[in-house]
């Protein structure tokens, strides 16, 4: 079992949960990968043992570049959890990620939690970055 701390909150990743520890696991190479299902190729976020589409359980990891097309996002003011009060307010972003495209379905959009504080992120720069 993994234990650790995130944010003064304990977590643990046991020893059977196979996906999310390899996915930490190429986390902390700043290796960005993501499960890709092995019968209809789609890849998925957050990792689990089977293809949420097909029902599959086979997949692969593969390289994905952490570029995209945002398109969507909300600005949360109100922490779901008190440890993150702090870093308020925070956005969450509906990204279409840029590298295999070929391989995602039209509505093939994933979900990435961007976390900030105040002034990192002005609105001019997030308007900059979508398309």
């Amino acid at each position: 079992m993994i234990s650790a701390q995130y944010l003064g909150m304990p977590l643990e990743i046991n020893d059977l949960d196979h996906e999310n520890l390899n996915y930490f696991a190429y986390c902390a190479k700043h290796d960005f990968r993501l499960q890709r299902c092995a019968s209809c190729k789609l890849l998925r976020y957050p990792p689990t043992t089977a293809c949420p589409w097909c029902s599959e359980l086979s997949s692969e990891w593969v390289s994905v570049e952490g570029r995209g097309t945002v398109h969507s996002y909300t600005e949360v003011h109100h922490a779901i959890q008190p440890a993150f009060k702090q870093y308020t307010p925070y956005l969450v972003l509906l990204v279409e990620l840029g590298t295999h495209v070929e391989l995602l379905a039209a509505d093939g959009l994933y979900a990435a939690m961007y976390r900030r504080q105040m002034g990192d992120l002005a609105g001019e720069a997030l308007e900059a970055t979508m398309r």
